[in-house]
């Protein structure tokens, strides 16, 4: 048998898992993928500009990803994501807002921490400016003072507290009015207060947006948000200002995280920002419509996050589906190759579900950002005109925004980081590279989990509101509107029907929207009535309110699909119908059994019908389609950056190339071998004893 000399030479053939993958993608391409993209994207010109910025990225030295950022410690990955973010700030100078919110999107793919270093200026500090400060506020820090295109000034944003997180309301660090001299005076009254976890505080940021108790003449009117310096012009900390930096995280460690500590510093009143509340030369205070509003810039965070989900799930949902595919183990009957991993059922079970929710979170995502960027745009208008009816109408937008935002952002980043372990785990042994990303990636990916809200405390924030809600449709004849309007439909579907019954309606996905929908109500209910059963004590239905959550996040992203998939070019609706099944079948009706068997929307008969028959039959379905799926997320090798994903499917000569570029084969002696060297090499016990334990010795000192 002739071989051909490839990157190794071998002496018999080897693995072949090029063909393997070559072969599916030639035979089994139902679609366009191209085209596909588009949809995943929301356009053809979302999907042209992603493709035009990969390839920047990828042609430029400094900001493509390689193997060797894998390697890195902590230093050496802040010296990159420092000199990758100057290099981005001349993306910046030529940028649109909107292609260079495109272009962070695809960094986080391969360099979340990049992303998050600049995003914290960009996004945290010169949203909150945005969110709560007057337009000549705007104007003059991001636009004046140039800080959206990281020059002059470079912004971090002071919220969380070590002794206070999630509950925002809490915080204690306090800006008191001194009304003389027409300013005031941050301050950290005790260790608690210490401002912690702050990105860029530790090294890099000039300015904070921070989050302080407002007092005026001894009253306290809770927690607003000041611009305070922390460096001059020549980066030294100003008078009054200490920080010093958090230390290793989890991952991340590109980001300078640290802490601050105010120590009487007096800033301007103008340095207050003043959109809704504000606070006069005399001292006289206009609180905001509505407090949640200070907190509107968190809203974009959240937003970001959903959509990082997406992408996250693209990557790894590629990488663990093509090294599926490739990868061969154990011979069934006699066949004389190996069986391909994603042959096996049980395989099939742990990835494929994974695959259909990234398709499901991609529409979602899109609309959330949309929806954002309108709502926000729509405010900002009607408090420049200062008409109340229009921010009256906004609030309520907001409202649901915020439930919306809340339970996208928990429930996908809770569901990403199971896809990204899972998808390690079906990798075997070489999903434990480092090489192959699936570590940094994981450390790297669920800080989200508890960023901007810890997820069991921001899914509560959404159970709460629509608990109430279904309380005043039922019984306050009241009304719902926004996306949680549904519940208006309450009373017809609180009988103990169930509601998917075949087959058939399980393949009817507006059928099972409404099954969502009915379990929601009923749960709400059933929460509500135990509610008032424990004199009105919401905590007592905790982990139901975060199941309502999961629920309407999961909602959300089915109703979108389906109406995306209505506008959808018609050679790819049967397949978008298949993944959605696929999804709704595995990732809602069986992750949720226990509660739609607990209220009746399903029978356990038929529940386990669902399991043993009809999401298997699925699987089956969607294997032949794998390749065409994971390639219509059109993510490039660059920021996949995992040998065994790559899109040759050449696995081994890949992985083998990687490990032996970043680990030289000729430095088989390590720095540390004396120590080796010195236990392999020593001397026998009796010699290292000097032989004072010998029979001879034992005979002279016995006399």
């Amino acid at each position: 048998m002739s071989l051909s000399v490839k990157n190794t030479v071998d002496s018999s053939r080897g693995p072949d898992p090029k063909t393997s993958i070559t072969t599916e993608r030639a035979n089994n391409q139902k679609w366009d993928p191209v085209l596909m993209n588009h949809f995943l994207e929301g356009s053809k010109e979302a999907s042209e500009l992603n493709r035009t910025m990969y390839q920047q990225m990828e042609r430029d030295p400094i900001l493509r990803a390689n193997p060797h950022y894998y390697d890195l410690g902590k230093e050496e990955e802040r010296e990159l994501t420092a000199l990758r973010i100057d290099r981005i700030s001349q993306y910046l100078e030529s940028d649109t807002p909107a292609e260079y919110n495109r272009r962070a999107s695809l960094i986080s793919v391969f360099d979340p921490q990049l992303n998050t270093r600049i995003g914290v200026n960009l996004g945290l500090f010169l949203g909150c400016i945005r969110g709560n400060g007057t337009p000549e506020q705007l104007k003059f820090w991001s636009a004046s003072k140039e800080t959206k295109i990281l020059k002059h000034i470079y912004g971090c944003f002071a919220m969380t507290e070590l002794a206070h997180g999630s509950n925002v309301a809490g915080l204690e660090t306090t800006a008191t009015f001194d009304k003389e001299n027409d300013q005031f005076i941050i301050n950290t009254p005790h260790i608690g207060a210490t401002k912690w976890w702050i990105g860029g505080a530790a090294h890099s940021a000039t300015h904070t947006a921070c989050y302080a108790r407002l007092l005026v003449d001894g009253k306290d009117y809770g927690v607003k948000t000041f611009i305070v310096p922390l460096r001059d012009s020549n980066h030294k900390l100003m008078p009054g200002i200490t920080v010093g930096d958090i230390g290793a995280k989890m991952g991340r460690d590109g980001i300078d995280n640290g802490w601050i500590q105010f120590s009487n510093v007096k800033v301007p009143r103008f340095f207050m920002l003043q959109k809704f509340c504000k606070v006069s030369r005399e001292g006289d205070v206009v609180l905001p419509p509505l407090e949640q509003l200070s907190y509107s810039a968190l809203l974009g965070g959240r937003v970001t996050m959903v959509l990082d989900s997406y992408r996250v799930g693209a990557r790894f949902s590629t990488i663990a589906l093509r090294y599926a595919i490739g990868r061969r183990q154990f011979k069934s009957g006699k066949n004389e190759l190996e069986t391909q991993l994603l042959d096996y059922p049980l395989h099939q079970r742990r990835l494929l579900p994974f695959l259909a929710l990234t398709y499901l979170v991609s529409c979602g995502a899109m609309k959330l950002e949309k929806t954002y960027d309108s709502v926000l745009d729509g405010l900002d208008e009607a408090v420049e005109k200062n008409d109340m009816k229009v921010i009256s109408k906004s609030i309520k937008e907001m409202k649901s925004l915020f439930i919306d935002s809340a339970s996208l952002k928990s429930t996908c980043t809770w569901l990403a980081a199971d896809l990204i372990d899972q998808s390690r785990q079906a990798c075997g042994g070489h999903g434990y590279s480092g090489y192959n990303g699936f570590g940094k990636a994981y450390n790297d990916w669920v800080v989200q989990c508890t960023w901007e809200g810890d997820n069991n405390v921001l899914a509560m924030s959404v159970g709460k509101p629509l608990i109430r809600s279904i309380d005043e449709i039922l019984n306050k004849d009241k009304k719902a509107s926004g996306s949680i309007s549904f519940l208006n439909n309450a009373k017809q579907y609180l009988n103990e029907d169930n509601v998917l019954k075949s087959f058939e309606d399980v393949n009817d996905l507006k059928k099972v929207l409404l099954s969502i929908e009915i379990l929601i109500i009923r749960l709400c209910k059933d929460s509500l009535d135990t509610i008032k059963q424990n004199g009105g004590q919401y905590e007592i239905v905790s982990g139901s309110m975060v199941t309502i959550s999961k629920l309407k996040a999961h909602h959300y992203l089915l109703n979108e699909f389906l109406i995306r998939t209505e506008a959808a070019d018609a050679s790819l609706k049967p397949f978008l119908t298949l993944i959605a099944r696929l999804y709704s079948a595995s990732i809602v009706l069986d992750k949720f059994s226990g509660d739609f068997l607990t209220y009746s929307v399903v029978s356990p008969k038929f529940m386990g019908k669902i399991n043993q028959e009809y999401i298997p039959k699925l699987c089956l379905e969607v294997r032949p389609l794998v390749i065409n799926y994971t390639d219509s997320f059109q993510q490039p090798d660059m920021a996949l950056n995992a040998p065994i994903g790559n899109f040759n499917g050449d696995i081994y000569e890949n992985y083998f190339g990687v490990v032996k570029q970043e680990n030289n084969p000729f430095n088989y002696k390590a720095p540390y071998s004396a120590a080796l060297e010195s236990m392999l090499n020593r001397p026998s016990l009796s010699d290292r004893q000097r032989g004072e334990r010998s029979d001879s010795v034992k005979d002279i000192l016995s006399k």
